[in-house]
């Protein structure tokens, strides 16, 4: 839209200042224009929420003030620049986390290029990137849909697929039903795997068996939930996806076959802690941290959905204005898969 020099501007969040979610400002900022030599311009529809992206807008993980927030970003491509190829007006693309990271095994230790926290994100209507940012989203996705890729969506597929090497006939145990936790579930069902669920809530277990989780444990009901799980597979399972850390990291251990894997992925239950090291050394598991993954791991995660007809789970979408209120949702806990922000007034 114009401004009152008809110049056009485009509509954008920012953090004023790290600190809390009342710091999350609407802001009109000047419209990139045409896109340069190797980038395309893409009209930004839909972005979802990640615990990083909480992080980042209540302060709790330091980024510039006046950060443009968000990290997952998807819309259609309006316009490309001088030598790009890969892409075309009117294709449907999705960010990529390491906008850097195009292939090949773990070589990403910060985040001073992911957006949203290192560079501005995609909480805007428009912008303009280098090609290799973006990859081109799944067929039949909606923008939301493909949004949640980025972060959840990758680091699931990371976990199981390429690093786990994930087979039919696996037992996968998932801890929740947050993104990556629904994620990794329906990635597994596709993929032949059995899949053991925990949660606090009976009816979000009940939700997990209809996506066809064979077994159920309420962590509540049943604190011993990894000797459980362990039991249940016969001789432990085969993948965890532990998005706990130090808080449920002895289940988890306890909950693994012996020769096993372990993804380790994310600090809900605090930063450091105790790693019960022997229990670890019994078991001979594989203990593996990961942060998302690779633009080639995104590129075969695409293929992978669109063969196997996995779609997201989103709870619910707020609009880009109503920004805190998702935040103060995904706050709560209460959802159930993913959070997505509607660009697109």
């Amino acid at each position: 839209m114009p401004d009152g020099d008809g110049r056009r501007t485009m509509r954008a969040i920012r953090v004023r200042a790290p600190g809390g979610l009342d710091r999350l400002e609407r802001v009109e900022l000047p419209d990139p224009g045409v896109p340069g030599a190797g980038e395309i311009r893409v009209r930004l529809h839909a972005s979802s929420l990640n615990f990083h992206d909480l992080g980042i807008v209540t302060g709790q993980i330091r980024s510039a003030d006046g950060r443009i927030p968000m990290s997952d970003g998807a819309g259609v491509v309006e316009a490309v620049g001088e030598g790009v190829t890969e892409f075309a007006a009117g294709d449907h693309v999705v960010s990529c986390f390491f906008p850097g990271w195009l292939s090949g095994g773990a070589r990403v230790s910060n985040f001073t290029t992911v957006p949203g926290d290192g560079v501005d994100g995609y909480a805007r209507e428009v912008i303009n990137r280098p090609a290799h940012w973006f990859t081109r989203a799944p067929a039949g996705y909606s923008h939301a849909e493909a949004a949640t890729l980025t972060t959840a969506g990758l680091t699931a597929w990371r976990a199981l697929v390429v690093d786990g090497g994930l087979k039919a006939g696996d037992v996968v145990l998932v801890l929740g039903t947050g993104g990556v936790s629904i994620f990794a579930l329906q990635i597994a069902v596709a993929m032949g795997a059995r899949v053991v669920v925990t949660s606090s809530s009976d009816e979000k277990l009940e939700r997990a068996r209809a996506l066809g989780a064979s077994h159920m444990l309420n962590y509540r009901t049943h604190p011993d939930w990894g000797i459980r799980a362990r039991d249940w597979a016969g001789d432990g399972v085969d993948h965890v996806v532990e998005v706990g850390g130090p808080g449920t990291l002895a289940q988890s251990i306890a909950a693994v076959r012996t020769g096993g894997h372990i993804s380790l992925i994310g600090v809900l239950t605090g930063r450091s802690g105790e790693v019960p090291t022997a229990a670890l050394m019994v078991k001979q598991a594989r203990l593996q941290g990961l942060i998302v993954g690779s633009r080639e791991d995104q590129l075969d995660m695409v293929r992978g959905l669109e063969a196997v007809g996995v779609r997201p789970v989103i709870d619910r979408t707020f609009p880009l204005a109503a920004i805190a209120d998702a935040f103060r949702y995904q706050e709560g806990a209460g959802h159930f898969g993913k959070i997505a922000l509607s660009i697109l007034e």
